[in-house]
């Protein structure tokens, strides 16, 4: 047993964020993430942010220098091509397969501690949702806080 453990009052809080892109881009949404921390009042605890589609996917990355984010999208447009020859799925447009296989490579959540009222990224990190079809779409990133 850890000496001077205390209760703490667990507190669940959620909020969905509407974020309109504007194609193949990476959207920092950091600020809007800790928006809803902020209504929250929590202290401490854990902050889960899950994006609700399969063609965009979420990411912890770089937010200082603007020319990481451009390598990984000249990166992934080499790795996964919009090439109508190597997809079945190509009814939503060559972009769409593609946009899957490269939510498959990523992810589309994210956990991040919550520490002293704050989330905990490095002094680099910020939060995106990187979407991954050639036009814009409305999306939609749910934030579950949990904590004291």
């Amino acid at each position: 047993m850890i000496a001077n453990q205390q209760q703490a009052i667990q507190y669940m809080f959620q909020q969905t964020i509407a974020l309109r892109t504007n194609g193949k881009k990476l959207h920092n949404i950091t600020r809007q993430v800790e928006a809803v921390l902020a209504q929250s009042a929590v202290k401490m605890g854990l902050c889960n942010v899950f994006l609700r589609h399969t063609s965009a996917s979420l990411i912890i990355q770089e937010n200082a220098d603007p020319d990481v984010l451009a390598d990984l999208e000249t990166f992934f447009t080499k790795l996964i091509p919009e090439d109508a020859s190597q997809y079945h799925h190509i009814s939503e447009g060559i972009d769409d397969m593609p946009s899957h296989i490269r939510s498959t490579l990523t992810k589309t959540s994210e956990t991040i501690p919550i520490a002293d009222g704050k989330l905990a990224l490095g002094t680099w990190q910020g939060i995106f949702v990187w979407e991954h079809r050639n036009l814009g779409h409305t999306r939609e990133v749910l934030v579950h806080i949990t904590g004291c």
